[in-house]
């Protein structure tokens, strides 16, 4: 059985996924956020959006699972930062392809 990622490349696939990542606002102001910061916890993040704690924690795990933030794990906290490596490679894809 072939699936429909099959017909995309590798590129087009990690794309999709940032951009995903990317489409929603709070999700965007969470990467400004960070990406102003070495790191921070998501407590810093509650205290500046008018969102409920619970609907930050579910932006973070989406933004965690298409790799552009990490997190680690300071019972009770969890400190968020930029994954730079991810980070760079969104932003080189993206350039490559608006330069087309």
């Amino acid at each position: 059985m072939i699936t429909e990622t099959a017909h995309f490349t590798t590129e087009q696939q990690k794309m999709s996924r940032y951009a995903k990542a990317m489409a929603h606002p709070v999700r965007v102001f969470i990467l400004d956020f960070l990406s102003e910061r070495t790191c921070c916890y998501s407590g810093d993040m509650a205290e500046e959006l008018p969102i409920a704690r619970s609907t930050l924690s579910e932006h973070l795990k989406e933004l965690k699972k298409s790799g552009l933030i990490q997190g680690e794990i300071n019972p009770p906290y969890i400190k968020y930062c930029i994954n730079r490596e991810h980070w760079e490679e969104a932003r080189e894809l993206f350039m490559k392809f608006y330069n087309r």
